[in-house]
């Protein structure tokens, strides 16, 4: 085999994970013209297509799945001995997938990786937002984020973020014309603004809890959405109320801009943790970021 074949069969590798010879040219730091001749190239080498190409996405044939599944634990065993060097070196480096939900990725990931950055400046922390649970192993990404409750038990799992609470809340100008909730049953009679779960495709139901009294709430009103931007946009336009983890709205209500009800009915639910695959020896630059993103008991 040429040596231009490995650097060929790794890009491979990148492209096939992608599905977009865009996406894995800016990973590679390539163009997207030089990465498909190269694969243009190989598969002439080979005398085989590994890819089928359309106007949207990239997929691998099934001469390419089975190249693939021969290549991965090879690339795998040489980012692993890379990760050793950065480990006996006292330096971890290379990159670092992890993909989050917009929640957490905002609340816990993004405040701590500054100083991450700095303590760490030869590792790069590619942050993927996904709202649907993905294979983490199929996508090629080191670590995930999830609510406790929703990690699985063959995962190992580490807590970065305390219990989350649950806040109902809507802006002064909405409640000059609306009376306060003192019930969750009042809601019914509110504009209660729904957010779409993107996997599922079902709106989240509201849950509320006191003195052992569980009650659900279906929200009803003139707007549903799958993004907390354009949920808390709304909502401080006066255009309802809506129902999200305390920590997103702490400030606006600190402020005056939003007003909390139905406080001692909003439970408490499990918090985030980092989840990925029990491995022989982790490697040095995950090491890195799950410690830097573990929960302290200062924390708790």
């Amino acid at each position: 085999m040429d040596r231009e074949d490995w650097g060929s069969l790794a890009a491979f590798a990148v492209i096939a994970e992608e599905r977009s010879f865009t996406k894995a040219a800016a990973r590679l730091g390539v163009s997207a013209s030089a990465l498909s001749h190269a694969m243009r190239s190989l598969e002439q080498r080979l005398n085989v297509r590994l890819l089928t190409r359309s106007t949207r996405n990239v997929a691998t044939t099934e001469a390419g799945d089975q190249l693939l599944a021969s290549l991965r634990p090879a690339l795998d065993e040489i980012t692993h001995a890379v990760d050793n060097l950065g480990r006996t070196s006292g330096r971890p480096s290379g990159l670092v997938r992890i993909t989050a939900p917009r929640q957490a990725a905002r609340m816990v990931i993004g405040p701590k990786l500054p100083k991450f950055a700095i303590d760490f400046p030869d590792v790069v922390v590619e942050v993927r937002i996904e709202q649907a649970f993905i294979d983490i192993i199929e996508q090629r990404i080191d670590v995930g984020v999830r609510l406790g409750e929703s990690v699985a038990k063959d995962m190992v799992s580490v807590r970065i973020s305390s219990d989350q609470r649950i806040a109902v809340v809507g802006a002064p100008s909405y409640f000059k014309a609306q009376e306060i909730p003192r019930r969750p049953q009042d809601l019914r009679a509110h504009c209660c603004i729904g957010f779409r779960a993107t996997a599922s495709g079902a709106v989240f139901k509201w849950d509320f809890e006191k003195d052992g009294e569980t009650i659900e709430i279906m929200p009803s009103g003139s707007l549903i959405c799958n993004d907390e931007g354009i949920m808390l946009d709304a909502v401080l336009a006066g255009m309802g109320l809506a129902y999200v983890f305390e920590d997103l709205v702490s400030d606006q209500v600190s402020t005056g801009e939003l007003i909390r009800v139905l406080d001692t009915w909003c439970p408490a639910i499990p918090g985030f943790y980092l989840y990925y695959p029990n491995r022989r020896q982790t490697p040095a630059a995950l090491a890195a970021l799950v410690g830097a993103l573990r929960l302290s008991t200062a924390d708790i």
